[in-house]
């Protein structure tokens, strides 16, 4: 990451913990309704739609470029849907909820009873700036908390958007935002916060639960990892290649469950390669212009893709640019093109790491238990990709792969779908966001039983004979 450029527009770190204690007194004194919920989110709604534009043009200057209709895709499709979704069913998620006492304790009745939990920090990431910090507020705000919301540094006109537009819908006591570099997440992560949720590395995500730790603050992590596409000898290849494509070179790579590598069979490998390098230049032409394909966010990361490149050239790889481009104007516009690395070794930095760019690496395998037990032997991954029309090949594979979420025979859209949790397993996260997953997320889910007037229970107590000792030996029959 670049070093962060302190700003007039940054929070001093003084600010932190009397914003957030204005944030809880005002929680404590009158925590939102129902009503107020549903209000709040309809203006959000409102407000973002009118401010699309604006939203555009900063996520395109914070990016050097990015298309339109990716921003539009990703951030404001995304997050307008997840308003709609959770304003459609919102009253039945806020009900109280029955649940079984079994016929030995009746008559009590039982209920788990979502409440809100307070106060929520969001730590949000440069790669969707818009959709990954909105989305889970959305959900905070209908599990009737207050927010502070910490955008990323490294999209500095998105987050003053972000602020602009929170401010124009919420007032300061009921939402706030901090804005910063590192000094400044890391002191936003040690506040006594009532649930943190992060979105980012793995790396700092480990930084961020160490902080949180002494407050004992419960933290959702949403982190990435090495997303594989698993391409079954019976796929379409054609197809496999167009999805995967989809899934590797939106938003140039930079994508939390982005394809991180693909696994092709043996006897199709050449063909696949050349259906990637067919659907580039139907997608992007030769990249002269360039206007339908996003840059790199910094030149930090543009020099880490290099670095990752250079390695694999060293080790003796096989890289392919599927759209050369000049070195002077790709580091000048950090345009990275697509790239193949093809049959990298484990130890080839491109394996190693969460690759966060348009460099895919393809790996060939001889059988499809060779290919699963790759994937099973290697961390959890965020999201995974098997692409098979045949039921007993996708059975074999989710039988034997743990993964955050499974999109088969596509990419990247079951983060689409609401109704779905989305969150991580092992290195690649904990927790889980999304419609009612969010909504529970953010609150507690209180436990409540109701005793009757008369219960048998009042004769569970000393002395413990009489009716008392047959009545207990026969509950623990």
């Amino acid at each position: 990451m670049t070093a962060h450029m302190h700003s007039p527009d940054d929070t001093p770190l003084s600010e932190l913990r009397p914003t957030f204690d204005r944030l809880r007194a005002a929680w404590q004194a009158q925590r939102p309704d129902l009503a107020q919920r549903r209000a709040d989110l309809q203006r959000l709604r409102a407000a973002f739609t009118r401010r699309v534009p604006e939203m555009d043009a900063a996520i395109r200057a914070d990016f050097g470029h990015r298309p339109e209709h990716e921003n539009l895709l990703s951030e404001a499709f995304v997050t307008l849907a997840e308003i709609d979704h959770t304003l459609r069913h919102l009253r039945r998620w806020a009900r109280p909820r029955r649940a079984a006492v079994g016929w030995k304790l009746w008559p009590a009745r039982a209920q788990v009873r979502p409440v809100p939990v307070g106060v929520v920090g969001i730590i949000s990431p440069w790669n969707y700036p818009v959709n990954l910090a909105l989305v889970p507020l959305v959900s905070a705000i209908a599990a009737g908390n207050h927010v502070y919301l910490k955008p990323s540094e490294h999209t500095p006109r998105t987050s003053r958007w972000l602020r602009a537009l929170l401010a124009d819908v919420f007032p300061p006591e009921r939402v706030a935002v901090a804005l910063g570099g590192a000094d400044v997440g890391a002191a936003f992560a040690a506040l006594p916060f009532d649930h943190l949720l992060f979105t980012g590395s793995t790396a700092v995500g480990r930084k961020v639960m160490a902080a949180a730790a002494p407050n004992l603050t419960p933290v959702t992590l949403e982190l990435g990892g090495k997303a594989p596409a698993l391409v079954a000898p019976d796929f379409p290849l054609a197809l496999a290649a167009s999805r995967i494509a989809s899934g590797k070179w939106f938003n140039a790579g930079q994508t939390c469950i982005g394809v991180d590598y693909a696994l092709v069979d043996q006897a199709r490998y050449d063909a696949f390669v050349d259906a990637l390098r067919a659907e580039v230049a139907r997608r992007f032409g030769d990249l002269a212009e360039a206007g339908h394909y996003a840059r790199i966010i910094n030149d930090a990361q543009f020099a880490r893709l290099e670095g990752h490149v250079q390695d694999a050239r060293a080790r003796g790889c096989t890289v392919v640019e599927l759209a050369p481009v000049a070195p002077e104007r790709a580091r000048r516009e950090r345009l990275f093109p697509p790239t193949l690395v093809l049959d990298p070794p484990d130890e080839a930095e491109v394996m190693q790491q969460e690759i966060f760019g348009p460099i895919l690496p393809v790996l060939r395998y001889r059988t499809l238990d060779e290919a699963i037990g790759y994937i099973a032997a290697r961390d959890r991954p965020l999201a995974l990709y098997p692409f098979t029309n045949e039921r007993p090949t996708l059975e074999r594979i989710l039988s034997h792969v743990v993964a955050g979420g499974v999109c088969v025979n596509d990419t990247l859209f079951h983060f689409a779908v609401h109704a779905l949790p989305f969150g991580g397993v092992g290195p690649s996260g904990m927790g889980a966001i999304h419609g009612k997953a969010g909504f529970d997320t953010f609150s507690k889910l209180l436990p409540v039983f109701r005793q009757a007037r008369w219960t048998a229970g009042d004769l569970l107590h000393p002395p413990y004979h009489g009716i008392t000792d047959r009545l207990i030996r026969w509950l623990a029959r």
